[in-house]
C-alpha cells in the first residue's frame, strides 16, 4: 500500500530512524540537564535548539503513524493488516513516551529557572536590607563623631573662658596695685579730695566694666554648650 508520502514500508523506515534519532537527541539534553546540576550550576544548562529539533522530529513520527495508520487499514489480508497494526501501534506509543520524557524535561528546566528567579530576588532583597544596616551605622557612627566633636569644642570654649576670666583677676591685682601707687602719690603731693573722689568713681566704673564683660563672656559659654548638646 501507498500514500501520499511513500508506501506504509517506507514511511514505517522512516519513523523508526527518527525515533533512533530523536531517543539520541533526547539523551544528550538529559545528560546536559544532569551534568549542569551535578556541577551545582544554578539555573542548569538548556540547548533551546536541540530540545526544539527534538520537540520537532516527535511531531514528524506522530504525523507518520497518522499517514500509516491510515495505510494498515487498507490491507486486505487480515494477518498482515493486525501485523502492520502492531508496528504502527509500536512506534506511536514510542512517540508518546519520548514526547512524555521531553515534556518532564521542559518542567524540570521551568522549575530550575523560576527557582532561580526566586533566589535572585531573594538575594536582591538581602542586599538592599544589608546596605540599609549598614547606612543606618553609618548615620550612627557620624552623629557620635558630630557628638565628639561638639564636646571638644565646648571644652576648648570653657578653657578659654577660664583664661579669659583668669586675665581679668590678672588685671584687677594690677589696678589695685597701681592705684594704691597713685594714691600714695597723690597724697604726697597733697591732691585735694576731689581729685581723689574722681578716682576713686573711675575705679568703680572701671570694675563694673569688668564684672559685665566677665557677666556676659559667661551667658555666651552657656549658650554655646546648649547649641552644641
Amino acid at each position: 500500500m501507498e500514500g501520499g508520502g511513500g508506501t506504509l514500508s517506507e514511511l514505517y523506515q522512516r519513523s523508526k530512524k527518527l525515533l533512533i534519532k530523536t531517543r539520541d537527541s533526547l539523551e544528550r539534553l538529559e545528560r546536559l540537564e544532569f551534568s549542569s546540576a551535578s556541577s551545582s550550576t544554578s539555573a542548569g544548562v538548556d540547548s533551546p535548539e536541540l530540545s526544539f529539533a527534538v520537540k520537532r522530529d516527535i511531531a514528524q513520527i506522530q504525523s507518520l503513524c497518522a499517514d500509516m495508520d491510515r495505510l494498515w487499514r487498507l490491507i486486505g489480508a487480515k494477518s498482515q493488516r493486525d501485523l502492520w497494526k502492531r508496528k504502527v501501534e509500536q512506534v506511536a506509543e514510542e512517540a508518546d513516551s519520548l514526547k512524555e520524557s521531553l515534556d518532564k524535561y521542559f518542567l524540570r528546566n521551568q522549575r530550575r529557572t523560576q527557582e532561580a528567579r526566586e533566589r535572585a530576588e531573594l538575594l536582591g532583597r538581602a542586599n538592599g536590607e544589608s546596605s540599609h544596616v549598614l547606612r543606618i551605622f553609618d548615620e550612627e557612627a557620624q552623629a557620635m563623631q558630630s557628638a565628639r566633636n561638639s564636646s571638644r569644642m565646648l571644652e576648648e570654649s570653657y578653657a578659654t573662658g577660664v583664661a579669659i576670666l583668669a586675665q581679668y583677676a590678672g588685671q584687677r591685682e594690677r589696678l589695685k596695685s597701681a592705684q594704691r601707687k597713685a594714691l600714695d602719690i597723690l597724697n604726697t603731693v597733697g591732691v585735694s579730695n576731689f581729685v581723689l573722689r574722681l578716682i576713686e568713681r573711675r575705679h568703680r566704673v572701671d570694675q563694673w566694666i569688668k564684672y559685665v564683660g566677665m557677666f556676659f563672656t559667661i551667658i555666651i559659654l552657656i549658650a554655646f554648650w546648649r547649641w552644641t548638646r
